[in-house]
């Protein structure tokens, strides 16, 4: 009786090659995630551990001298029946309403005009970025003296054609937001307006050329090619220019300290009030969550919004 045996298969080359590719692969993920790893520690120890341990403070009653009490929603409920909280939070969406839109309309046409070749372009370029570099409480402090009733230079401008109210822009409760508004537009329109000179800049020529030959207008080109091209950096300006107007703080702090009668509080001054003079860290908490989550939201419907009209070439 004979046998037959079955001669094993010589080995592929491919298998040791997929074997060394894999570990290529594994070297080049170690590397990568070692290289994230100090701005992941940072991440983890500066914004989602405090944003956690906020979340917890907003569920408890919670003042520095005894424990975290845990309430619940209690802060939420309370927090809903104060109208300091919706006086505030009327302040605070009137003034990124108005201030937004503003600041982004004022970039957009200081970078149209500053984009132009004429004498003495370095220097107002500079004159309107400025602003942006100073100190906020500088320049808090420099315009409560311009509209002091008493002393301000600007006041007593305004007084000679009849439009300044006699008890000051920052003391009278019709005046007080209007004069923050305008300070907070003249502080960043600086900033915005360099991010929209640098896609002014980066429009081929050739476009503008073409349209002319088309016989297009100023308009029409502004309407058909500035305008579209320009879609990425208006989605940038509007989202940063929100997000900062709804967390505006220290220029309104110096110059009014939320007066008067409360006209100019926003939320996150009536957060600090909350927490650091009334000492109740667990309702400030919960006021911050609140406005995280508005944040987001308008933040995302405008991100939303702005992206349908992007356009890429």
């Amino acid at each position: 009786m004979t046998s037959t045996s079955v001669a094993p298969a010589p080995p592929t080359v491919a298998a040791p090659v997929h074997r060394r590719r894999l570990r290529a692969n594994g070297r080049r993920t170690m590397t990568a995630w070692l290289f994230l790893l100090p701005a992941l520690i940072i991440l983890l120890a500066f914004t989602l551990y405090p944003m956690g341990q906020a979340v917890y403070l907003s569920l408890t009653d919670y003042n520095l001298i005894r424990s975290a009490e845990w309430v619940g929603l209690a802060n939420y409920e309370e927090l809903m029946q104060d109208p300091a909280f919706w006086n505030a939070f009327g302040n605070t969406v009137l003034y990124a309403l108005v201030v937004t839109p503003v600041t982004v309309v004022f970039a957009l046409l200081f970078a149209l005009m500053l984009n132009q070749r004429f004498a003495g372009r370095a220097f107002s370029r500079t004159a309107i970025f400025l602003p942006f570099i100073v100190s906020l409480g500088i320049i808090a402090i420099a315009w409560a003296f311009l509209l002091d009733p008493n002393i301000g230079l600007l006041s007593y401008w305004l007084s000679l054609i009849g439009i300044a109210p006699e008890q000051g822009w920052l003391t009278d409760p019709r005046y007080a937001m209007a004069a923050v508004m305008i300070v907070g537009v003249w502080k960043n329109v600086g900033f915005y307006m360099v991010i929209y000179l640098a896609g002014l800049q980066s429009i081929p020529v050739d476009m503008y050329e073409a349209a002319r030959l088309d016989g297009a207008g100023p308009w029409q080109r502004f309407r058909s090619i500035t305008l579209p091209l320009l879609s990425n950096q208006t989605l940038l300006v509007s989202v940063l220019a929100l997000i900062a107007t709804l967390q505006a703080f220290d220029q309104i702090w110096v110059m009014t300290r939320g007066g008067p009668f409360f006209r100019t509080e926003t939320l996150v001054m009536l957060i600090y009030r909350e927490g650091f003079q009334e000492l109740r860290f667990g309702y400030a908490s919960a006021i911050s969550f609140v406005l995280l989550v508005f944040v987001f939201i308008l933040s995302m419907i405008q991100f939303g919004f702005l992206r349908r009209k992007q356009v890429t070439y």
